[in-house]
């Protein structure tokens, strides 16, 4: 099954196609990561998925309808979008962000409710903010800026998720952080996960179904141990690697060719 797909799609700014002729499907209840060089268009890619950017032609479609043919709310009640590096307006708390994700829900007949309030109150808990609810966005950690706003989303309470670089600007134990987070509302909830990733080595460790930007359309997609090969990294990337796997997990590892200092085998063992 697939929650979204592209058919035919061309997207373009004013006159310049960043996408062309584009047929995907994301399939359902998966981690799907897009991957690509810069200016690639994997976060134009994104953006049109989460009807932030209408294409020239061809159509997306979500649950079996085009997606620019239902309201602005209805799809909403469908997909949540975490753009790259989102801004908070300032003093604005966590419990007020989260809140913000049930808008979608609100009519003039109908406001805020005890549904409502249980949405909420469950997504803090999911992101582990509880604790932190009454406390400004913007004197938080960046990982727990990032588990605010996803926890926004997770209120929406959307079977599908999307974000752009959900990891940028964050250190290393911040983006394990987020990625553990979503991998879980992944594997508890079967929250369909949809997300540009930079890391090529953590898009293999947490992805289902990984799809490989390039050239105006996809190179190649499908699990990571079965398409991340020296050749798809030379191509996508300009850069030349061998695999590995990684020690715990399995996955694919990229090790990328260059320069950097070398060690001594004998070194390693005598100070291991």
């Amino acid at each position: 099954m697939f929650s979204l797909e592209t058919k035919d799609i061309t997207l373009a700014y004013q006159d310049t196609p960043i996408i062309e002729n584009l047929n995907l499907k994301i399939p359902k209840g998966k981690i799907t990561v897009l991957i690509g060089s810069n200016g690639s268009g994997k976060s134009t890619l994104l953006k049109a998925l989460a009807r932030l950017l209408k294409p020239k032609s061809g159509n997306i479609i979500i649950n079996g309808k085009d997606l620019h043919q239902s309201s602005t709310k209805k799809v909403a009640r469908q997909l949540a979008i975490l753009p790259q590096s989102p801004v908070t307006p300032e003093g604005l708390t966590v419990i007020q962000l989260v809140k913000q994700g049930r808008y979608p829900y609100q009519t003039w007949l109908q406001q805020w409710s005890k549904k409502d309030e249980e949405a909420v109150r469950s997504a803090l808990e999911a992101t582990h903010l509880l604790e932190l609810q009454d406390r400004p966005v913007d004197s938080l950690s960046g990982g727990q800026r990032q588990r605010a706003w996803i926890a926004m989303s997770l209120a929406q309470n959307t079977e599908t998720i999307l974000l752009d670089e959900p990891t940028t600007y964050l250190d290393l134990a911040h983006q394990i952080e987020v990625l553990d987070l979503l991998f879980d509302l992944n594997q508890n909830e079967q929250r369909t996960i949809v997300m540009v990733l930079h890391d090529l080595n953590l898009a293999c460790r947490y992805a289902d179904h990984i799809v490989a930007v390039h050239d105006k359309g996809v190179y190649a997609e499908g699990a990571p141990e079965r398409i991340i090969t020296p050749e798809l990294v030379q191509d996508v990337f300009g850069l030349q690697s061998q695999i590995s796997y990684d020690p715990m997990f399995g996955t694919p590892l990229c090790i990328p060719c260059g320069k950097g200092r070398r060690v001594n085998h004998d070194i390693r063992r005598a100070n291991a």
